[in-house]
């Protein structure tokens, strides 16, 4: 168990979860790295999540060697997070949405490698997908290595945004989050990989939970949101393909979300675009219900 070591940040920001905020904060209050600031911030919410959290001050002013917990209107997730790196201090920083988990040794863990690797400003790992009752439904892990801003912004990454562990300097010195783009995670990632190199873990560090309201449910939003990113980076070589990656990607989905004429409708747009692609799909649909039955 750590008993010193560089301070860590992490930032809890939180909007109507009342139901699993207590949790997260729990999983925070149970890091074996003991050198830790808390800093929660309210965005707003119209639940009981407040009372929830000020139900745990105690606990987290006893538990931290820095606590701070702040609500207030809401102004959105990328301006919460700009707002609370004003107040870090740390030499690292995580945020943890305030529906997922992390493990007890993922902070020790992350530290370590960072503290090993200084060419390396963001390390992620793998996680267990759980259900609103805390029922585990997959666990999602990759090969241990290096992503580069090629694979990123060609979305051949996965990294959890509950496992994250960066340098604080390193967000600082990329302007901190956009408040424009609604995928924040996604930009961020980028702007990080252009300084400096992500790293993945090959272990189970966090635990992130699917439900109805959180974000990665909207396919919409989801959808429009890599549009948003990607028309950040227009000057890389990369900016076409990864466009065009994206915007089949996003046909494709509202594709399979259709049902009769509408469907039809969405396959000849398909087809339009890349013949052979858009028949895969569909022999692959019909094999999945064949399937099914």
């Amino acid at each position: 168990m750590s008993t010193s070591g560089p301070l860590v940040s992490v930032v809890i920001p939180c909007y109507n979860h009342q139901s699993f905020v207590q949790d997260s904060i729990q999983s925070v209050i149970d890091q074996s790295y003991k050198n830790i600031e808390l800093i929660i911030i309210d965005d707003g919410s119209k639940d009981n999540s407040v009372q929830k959290i000020e139900e745990m001050i105690l606990a987290c002013e006893q538990r931290f060697a820095r606590f701070e917990f702040r609500n207030r209107p809401n102004k959105g997730l990328s301006a919460t997070l700009n707002e609370a790196l004003e107040w870090c201090q740390g030499k690292y920083f995580a945020v943890l949405a305030s529906d997922d988990l992390i493990l007890p040794h993922k902070t020790d863990a992350q530290v370590s490698f960072l503290e090993q690797h200084p060419e390396v400003n963001s390390v992620f790992a793998g996680v267990k997908l759980i259900d609103s009752r805390h029922k585990e439904l997959s666990v999602s892990l990759r090969k241990p290595g290096v992503y580069s801003f090629e694979s990123i912004i060609m979305n051949k990454h996965d990294f959890p945004a509950a496992t994250q562990l960066l340098r604080l300097e390193a967000v600082k010195q990329v302007g901190g989050y956009n408040p424009k783009i609604a995928l924040e995670d996604w930009y961020m990632w980028l702007k990080l990989s252009q300084i400096g190199d992500i790293y993945y873990l090959n272990e189970v560090l966090g635990l992130y939970r699917q439900h109805d309201s959180n974000f990665s449910g909207n396919i919409e939003k989801m959808m429009q949101g890599r549009i948003e990113v990607l028309n950040c980076f227009k000057d890389s070589e990369y900016y076409e393909p990864a466009m065009e990656k994206v915007l089949w990607s996003n046909a494709r989905r509202e594709f399979e979300s259709k049902k009769g004429l509408e469907k039809l409708e969405k396959f000849s747009g398909l087809f339009k675009q890349k013949p052979l692609k858009a028949t895969n799909l569909v022999f692959k649909q019909m094999i999945k219900k064949v399937k099914n039955k």
